[in-house]
């Protein structure tokens, strides 16, 4: 006979079936990015430790989902028991992560600022830095991290604009740089900006991908609490509650007593 609920059974093995879904599309993110990486032709030096971590990250996740999936289909204990653990130990995880994300995102723009403010002039900024800014300019179509006179008097050719090539007429500007009055048309826009409204949207991603599965971990903490529940008593008949109707009842009915003569 089964111990365990048939439709929270059920319901605990399609939350699994989902959870490893999640693991699944971890993993192909993690390989897409490798691929794109690949293609680009970067180095991976800088990117390792993440891949690696998102694969382990989605792998674990499939393993769990499937761990708790055979505990509740084989009505195993000890394999709930591991996913309530792992359970347990991914909520706190994922809580600790996300409580102090959301706490530094309101303060993450200006903390960048400050950052990328060292590295003004970029004309003195090392060399490391002077690449990433024309990748950025060539990528995004901005010049300078904060204005074009980042650059002084030496403007690169990733900040040039064509303005036959250009999305629109405001995306290019004249500018004089130069004590000998040389001009050159370049874009307008400066590159912190843009970049700052691509991290602080992965930034948001990424919070709201962590609380989603910091409830999902407390979600399956939950359900498989219940089943190692039923499991430890498989006998308890099932708990009623019942309200006592108190008021606007009629008092019990009482049986009058008479003495009945001899005979």
């Amino acid at each position: 006979m089964s111990q365990i609920h048939p439709g929270l059974k059920r319901v605990f093995t399609i939350f699994n079936i989902f959870f490893a879904i999640i693991g699944g599309l971890i993993i192909g993110l993690a390989l897409i990015a490798q691929i794109v990486t690949n293609v680009e032709g970067q180095s991976m030096e800088d990117r390792t430790v993440g891949l690696i971590a998102l694969y382990v990250f989605g792998a674990i996740t499939m393993v769990v989902a499937g761990l708790g999936a055979y505990g509740a289909c084989k009505e195993k204990k000890a394999a709930l028991i591991a996913f309530l653990v792992c359970m347990v130990i991914g909520s706190l995880v994922m809580l600790r992560v996300a409580i102090p994300t959301a706490i530094a995102r309101p303060e993450l723009e200006d903390l960048l600022e400050s950052k990328f403010q060292r590295f003004v002039p970029l004309t003195e900024a090392p060399e490391e830095v002077k690449n990433m800014a024309n990748t950025l300019q060539s990528q995004m179509h901005c010049c300078g991290l904060f204005s074009y006179e980042d650059w002084r008097q030496d403007i690169p050719e990733s900040c040039e604009c064509d303005p036959a090539q250009s999305e629109s007429e405001s995306e290019c500007r004249k500018v004089d740089y130069s004590a000998l009055m040389l001009s050159k048309t370049i874009y307008s826009r400066p590159c912190f900006p843009i970049l700052m409204k691509y991290i602080l949207m992965v930034a948001d991603i990424t919070l709201g991908v962590v609380l989603t599965l910091a409830v999902f971990a407390l979600l399956g903490l939950t359900l498989s609490s219940i089943m190692i529940h039923q499991m430890r008593y498989p006998d308890r008949p099932p708990v009623l509650l019942t309200v006592p109707a108190v008021f606007g009842m009629p008092p019990p009915k009482y049986q009058e007593l008479h003495n009945t003569p001899p005979y």
